[in-house]
């Protein structure tokens, strides 16, 4: 099968646009315990029984705190201009302040050297959802103190990495730290508690806002960003019961983060619908959390479609929308259509002055074939899709300056373990062998010629 015939993906990109593959720590790096890391709550979940499927963990990952050169220079080969990667907040501060762990800064600092070097630009995530395990005995993001905590660890790392990074987020998707670590459960620290919840949402939000202050401080000239997971929410049928459902999903997901990063404050809808006291937000808080901002990330996978459950089935209207059958191994709905409509609607009820698309990607059931190759087509259609939803809305004004593929490679999947595969290089889990899939030569093809 010929990928590289037509990469019509690559026009209507400007020539600034900035390409580029992301990860995270706790997803790829493993060393868990090693050269004076301290315990993160993503070890301490995945030491406990049940939480992971077929039981895997993160101790080893795909171990690139090791082979960080190899896949250095395999991005190098595939022309990889850009790589967003996060730090581990505990290799830093193994006790969350206090005492800098000098070789955890020194594998960063050889690191940022090393893309550099290679002539891939570091895209620096801060914080991806591996907090220092000291930092959640003490109460974790329900607590006010790890707001400041997190000021301090930004303010390590900026003056450390702020002389070679320009590019900085400082949160990735508070929106799943809060909601799925605080209330669902199913991420660390697995508690199910909405007060834990809502507070955790606000001081994940206020330690953005005091750490853009350390990164301003550090480096005068930092790209400064954050990270949302956004959706585009559709009604499943026109009653007026799925629209008030739409609009409450709307609120608690993309406004409840959208709106304060924007100086608006929480949206009142989501806070009278929520019905709790937000004691925890003090003055200034909502000053500190509007920081002026460089760019917003934006990580998009699938729509959603609402449906009320506030009334029985039987009393609601017809569904007139239904998700289709195209989906991931996630269960993810493929809805192309929907990253151009979330980038409209950023664009036109905010402010940013720059977009970034920074995860898009698609979980699939990848195998090495018999030639020991892994050709991955639904996948290729999955990012060219997407690629020209984001060429309509640059092409219609709208400030996209960025795409980053989720991920580089097959990874560890959070409570999925490795039983999901969203890498552009598939690894094999049992000897960590790094193999391109098709897709990454027709991404590195789709680079060359959106740069030419």
């Amino acid at each position: 099968m010929d990928h590289n015939s037509d990469n019509d993906e690559a026009s209507g990109f400007p020539e600034n646009f900035v390409w580029g593959v992301a990860t995270s720590a706790y997803q790829i790096e493993g060393a868990w315990n090693e050269d004076g890391k301290g315990e993160s709550i993503w070890d301490r979940f995945c030491h406990t029984h049940g939480n992971i499927e077929n039981g895997d963990t993160g101790d080893v990952a795909c171990d690139h705190y090791h082979r960080w050169r190899d896949d250095v220079a395999l991005m190098a080969s595939l022309g990889i201009p850009a790589y967003r990667f996060s730090i581990s907040w505990p290799r830093i501060l193994p006790s969350g302040t206090g005492k800098v762990n000098q070789v955890g800064l020194d594998f960063y600092n050889t690191l940022v050297d090393g893309l550099l070097e290679a002539n891939i630009e570091p895209y620096i995530t801060l914080y991806h959802w591996d907090l220092p395990q000291v930092l959640q005995d003490r109460g974790g993001w329900p607590a006010r103190d790890t707001a400041q905590a997190f000021a301090e660890y930004t303010h390590v790392v900026t003056r450390h990495l702020g002389d070679r990074v320009r590019n900085w987020m400082t949160l990735n998707e508070p929106h799943v730290s809060a909601f799925v670590g605080y209330l669902q459960g199913r991420h660390a620290p697995g508690h199910k508690d909405m007060d834990e919840m809502l507070a955790a949402s606000h001081h994940l939000l206020l330690g953005h806002g005091l750490g853009v202050a350390a990164l301003r401080a550090n480096v005068p000239d930092a790209n400064a960003g954050i990270v949302f997971n956004l959706y585009p929410v559709h009604t499943a049928s026109p009653s007026e019961a799925d629209k008030e459902a739409a609009q409450m999903v709307d609120g608690a997901v993309n406004r409840w983060y959208l709106d304060p990063v924007s100086g608006r404050g929480y949206p009142e809808d989501a806070v009278e619908k929520f019905g709790k006291k937000m004691g925890f937000v003090l003055d200034g808080d909502l000053e500190k959390i509007a920081a002026p901002l460089d760019f917003l990330g934006i990580n998009y996978y699938f729509r959603i479609i609402a449906r009320s459950e506030e009334i029985p089935e039987k009393e609601n209207a017809p569904r007139t929308l239904s998700p289709s059958d195209d989906m991931t191994e996630m269960g993810w709905e493929i809805y192309p259509p929907g990253l151009y409509e979330i980038l409209d609607r950023i664009h036109r009820d905010y402010t940013f002055p720059a977009l970034v698309v920074t995860e898009n990607g698609a979980a699939l059931d990848d195998h090495l074939d018999a030639s020991g190759k892994v050709d991955d087509p639904d996948r290729i259609r999955f990012v060219g899709s997407h690629l020209r939803a984001g060429v309509r809305a640059i092409g219609e004004g709208i400030p996209l300056r960025g795409y980053f593929h989720w991920t580089f490679m097959d990874n560890f999947e959070w409570g999925h373990g490795f039983s999901k595969r969203f890498g552009l290089v598939y690894m094999d889990n049992e000897t960590l062998e790094r193999i391109p899939k098709s897709s990454a030569f027709w991404y590195r093809d789709v680079i060359a010629k959106s740069q030419v």
